[in-house]
């Protein structure tokens, strides 16, 4: 581990490690785990067992505080090591990143009422940004947003289609984004609302997150004046706040998978014997795992230097999209490589890699595909040539 990192988050990222080894993994196989997530009942029983070994939100403090983002790189890689670990320590998205949001921008109010819960582990977030491309609405692109909030006395109503909202199904706790004459805003609501209504529960790639990914509209939604987190128009600032955090995280928590993937694929080409040898003394095969190591290391150095520049009080906007693009595409090599060595057992469910590389297919998109970071990067060389 990086020498930056404390003894407090080498303590809970082993406890993590010990934990998803033990208790969590047997559970890949419960029939809980659906095409649409597994259900909150599981997510419970499993938050359940983590409570009992006190290692339940373990990057927040009992005082509200967070351990440094390099300890939470160490916490969540270990987390990682099977899907459902995320979901059963709490530390998953969106709730991981709408606790971070809270926990820097809520009222005292707000946070008693919205973060609590979550950090608990008792309730469940989503956070409803994206809108459905078909009406041309926010995407990527979040200045495309249409949702709209109109001030009504003490009340802000809401109107708008929102889609790919993850984990909306279920949750109990809701961060909207809408857009009022001054600009973008963001409101806490409590979920179920009658004028939030789910219209379908997509069939994605993934199947890692509760409630899965929801097409919403929202008809007339009333939300209290006091609900509004910040102020009016400075929606926009208060996503910076989550979104190179909650990158970082993404790529923390997939890391750990793919080590598991890795550990399950270099087991298999070492007992597995073909052509009077065992797999990994075929270049083909070794060479794979060999790229794999390289593709981990990279990965790991490239989080835990983005961890160390938030954590010295930068925003971290470049680096973020620099380790998004770096971190998530070596994860989809390594996971298709694990995939190659197993052959056909790599392409059925009798182990988890194939939904790891799943999993880490659709990570390339979230959190913003690698082209538009690409882009974004290359605006930023562009503009600092100007200078």
């Amino acid at each position: 581990m990086n020498n930056d990192v404390t003894a407090e988050g080498r303590e809970l990222a082993d406890k993590v490690e010990t934990f998803v080894r033990e208790k969590i993994i047997p559970f890949e196989g419960d029939p809980r785990c659906e095409d649409h997530g597994p259900t909150d009942e599981l997510v419970q029983e499993m938050r359940a067992l983590a409570r009992e070994e006190g290692i339940l939100t373990p990057h927040i403090r009992e005082d509200g505080s967070h351990v440094s983002h390099l300890d939470t790189a160490q916490i969540l890689r270990k987390s990682g090591l099977s899907p459902l670990g995320p979901l059963a320590v709490n530390v998953f998205a969106p709730d991981e990143g709408n606790m971070f949001l809270l926990g820097k921008c809520a009222s005292p109010e707000q946070k008693q009422r919205f973060l609590d819960p979550l950090v608990s582990g008792e309730a469940r977030s989503a956070f409803f940004m994206t809108e459905p491309a078909e009406e041309n609405g926010a995407g990527s692109d979040p200045m495309m947003m249409q949702t709209t909030a109109k001030l009504d006395g003490n009340h802000w109503v809401i109107n708008g289609r929102k889609a790919f909202i993850t984990g909306a199904k279920g949750a109990k706790v809701g961060i909207i984004m809408a857009k009022s004459d001054d600009g973008a805003c963001m409101f806490l609501v409590d979920l179920p609302d009658p004028a939030i209504k789910i219209d379908r529960v997509l069939d994605t790639i993934d199947s890692s997150m509760p409630g899965s990914h929801s097409v919403i509209t929202i008809d007339n939604l009333r939300v209290p004046a006091d609900q509004m987190l910040g102020e009016s128009g400075e929606g926009f600032k208060y996503a910076q706040v989550r979104l190179a955090p909650a990158r970082l995280t993404h790529c923390m928590r997939w890391l750990g998978c793919c080590d598991r993937a890795h550990e399950i694929a270099s087991d298999y080409a070492c007992r597995r014997h073909a052509f009077g040898k065992a797999l990994v003394d075929h270049e083909g095969v070794g060479f794979m795992l060999a790229e794999n190591q390289i593709d981990l290391k990279q990965s790991e150095l490239m989080i835990d230097w983005c961890a160390s520049v938030l954590d010295s009080g930068a925003q971290g906007g470049t680096e973020s999209s620099m380790a998004k693009v770096a971190v998530s595409e070596a994860l989809f090599r390594i996971a298709d490589r694990c995939v190659q060595v197993m052959g056909g057992t790599g392409v059925s469910r009798d182990t988890v890699v194939e939904q790891i590389f799943r999993e880490v297919r659709a990570f390339r998109v979230y959190d913003g595909p690698t082209e538009v970071h690409k882009w974004s990067l290359a605006k930023k060389i562009k503009k600092q040539h100007a200078q």
